[in-house]
């Protein structure tokens, strides 16, 4: 059942959260952006279902990589869908190799919160720079 329609300054102050949060590497501020009942789906693993998965995927994400910078380039949206046009650029914490991809989401809201999230991505772009 898909939630209800967002306007796109709603969805671009929680997408702003979300950055900031990221890059601020502040875990509880950055999950707080999603839902419990999250479904995450990227080009690079079976879906995580529910925040605990997803909660324990960015926690051993950043201890991996140290976020450097993300890029929204474009933001739409249709109804509670919300596609966004992006770059990320990551650091390897073990050797400070850089990452930076670009990529494309999808995502649906469920009152200020992301309850679906789909990413499409080249994989062969995580390579490091």
């Amino acid at each position: 059942m898909m939630g209800a329609m967002a306007d796109r300054d709603s969805a671009l102050a929680l997408f702003e959260r979300r950055r900031a949060a990221w890059l601020g590497e502040d875990v509880d501020a950055y999950l707080a952006c999603f839902a419990d009942d999250l479904t995450l789906e990227t080009p690079t693993g079976p879906p995580v279902q529910g925040i605990v998965a997803y909660a324990a995927m960015v926690r051993r994400s950043l201890r991996a990589i140290r976020p450097v910078s993300f890029e929204f380039h474009a933001l739409a949206v249709d109804g509670p869908l919300v596609l966004a046009e992006w770059t990320i650029e990551l650091a390897v914490r073990a050797d400070g190799r850089q990452i930076a991809y670009r990529g494309m989401s999808i995502c649906e809201l469920a009152g200020a919160k992301i309850r679906w999230w789909r990413e499409y991505y080249d994989p062969a772009a995580l390579r490091p720079l």
